[in-house]
């Protein structure tokens, strides 16, 4: 099943973690390098994701 793996889970929790740390970086002022922090977070969350689902964590392929 597509998603269904533990690469992207991973990666979901990882984007959904850098969201909030950008997002609660900007409240109630503006802290450029916690939400920068957030962001590299962010990025980074595709990379690991690509990285675990080549290393065979990742959903296999279904044959049509």
């Amino acid at each position: 099943m597509h998603g269904s793996s533990p690469a992207a889970w991973t990666a979901v929790i990882l984007c959904l973690a850098g969201i909030t740390i950008g997002g609660v970086a900007l409240i109630p002022e503006p802290h450029w390098v916690i939400f920068t922090i957030g962001c590299v977070v962010t990025l980074a969350s595709g990379i690991v994701g690509r990285v675990m689902s080549a290393a065979g964590m990742g959903a296999s392929r279904a044959d049509h």
